[in-house]
């Protein structure tokens, strides 16, 4: 399965740069496959470490933050590995084919 979260911090002014960065370390110290872009971070595995990784993750704003906003998004497709690389790479084999 593949989760995509944002964890967004409330009530430490404009930037949150800093408590970002705390979650995003929590998952990339997992060592489950994952990927961080502007919007989202991703993170692939099995339901129960990808869930205890998120909220390990949730956890480190938490510890900071006075109030902590989730959003989640759930792939959950049995027997699918590499969903990560190999979605991209699909779309991308596609893209070059024009």
């Amino acid at each position: 399965m593949i989760i995509a979260f944002s964890v967004t911090p409330l009530g430490v002014g404009e930037s949150v740069s800093e408590y970002v960065a705390d979650a995003v370390r929590v998952v990339r110290d997992s060592g489950l496959p994952n990927s961080t872009d502007a919007m989202f971070t991703s993170i692939e595995g099995e339901w129960d470490e990808v869930m205890a990784v998120v909220k390990a993750a949730v956890d480190a704003v938490a510890a900071k933050a006075p109030r902590v906003s989730v959003v989640l998004k759930a792939d959950i497709r049995a027997g699918v590995t590499d969903g990560l690389t190999a979605k991209v790479a699909a779309v991308e084999e596609r893209l070059a084919e024009n």
